[in-house]
């Protein structure tokens, strides 16, 4: 969901042809990256424990991996 307002937020900024709105959407991506990263990950992990871990060892995050379907 945050990759899609961000996407969205960012074409509109390019369809306007709008500084304000391309600095808003790098502010409000930063403010998401910093959300996760201090909140949402650390309450999955007290909530989920080892599931959470694991799950996080098979999902990619951010950046998607791209690895061999042989491995």
């Amino acid at each position: 969901m945050y990759w899609s307002v961000a996407t969205v937020m960012v074409g509109e900024a390019l369809a306007f042809r709008s500084p304000a709105l391309a600095e808003i959407s790098g502010a409000f991506f930063l403010c998401v990256i910093l959300f996760v990263m201090v909140y949402e990950e650390p309450t999955l992990r007290n909530k989920f424990g080892a599931e959470y871990e694991a799950y996080c060892r098979r999902v990619p995050g951010w950046i998607p991996r791209f690895r061999n379907k042989l491995d």
